[in-house]
């Protein structure tokens, strides 16, 4: 039986699809060829090698949280929009670890002016605007709202929270809470 032909869009769903399975850090060149049932060599005509791989699924993951973000926001203002980004990154993250942990990898400028996250940070913005924040309040409360999201996200999912009886639900909506009344109460320079 022949071989379906490999596009570069299949190989970095692949990828992806890895990285949720084994998790970003173990995504390499011969783990996908492995998957794949490929030898190394030929994956590298379409790869120059590891980063480049981790790259292009980073670029990838960012697409899709965008996405994700942009159908969530759709007609939301004010704390609706607050609540429903943030279930939506929060969402993307649990459902896909691995390409979640590759929105944050470091990419090269470039790199990251021709992906999806400058559409992440307009839509924060837009957020940000329903508050009446300006600059630079606008940088230092995007910086507050990623940094509570990436250590909510990750202690959460790497099982922190489990022993207390309190619901990691119920603590999620308290600090969503609390997000929008800082915003919406934010100290003067």
């Amino acid at each position: 039986m022949a071989r379906a032909r490999m596009t570069d869009e299949s190989l970095i769903q692949a990828a992806a699809e890895l990285a949720d399975e084994i998790g970003f850090d173990n995504v390499t060149v011969s783990a996908l060829a492995r998957k794949l049932g490929v030898k190394d060599a030929s994956l590298y005509s379409r790869l120059e090698n590891a980063r480049d791989l981790r790259v292009k699924v980073a670029v990838l993951a960012l697409a899709e949280l965008a996405d994700q973000v942009a159908d969530a926001l759709a007609g939301r203002a004010g704390k609706d929009a607050l609540v429903a980004f943030a279930n939506a990154y929060r969402d993307y993250a649990k459902r896909h670890p691995g390409r979640y942990a590759a929105t944050q990898l470091d990419v090269d400028p470039a790199t990251a002016a021709a992906s999806a996250a400058m559409r992440h940070a307009e839509m924060t913005r837009a957020i940000l605007r329903g508050y009446d924040l300006a600059e630079p309040d606008q940088t230092d409360a995007i910086r507050l709202l990623h940094g509570t999201f990436y250590g909510y996200v990750s202690l959460e999912t790497t099982g922190r929270y489990d022993s207390h009886p309190r619901t990691v639900e119920d603590s999620w909506s308290r600090a969503l809470d609390a997000l929008d009344a800082v915003l919406r109460n934010w100290p003067p320079a």
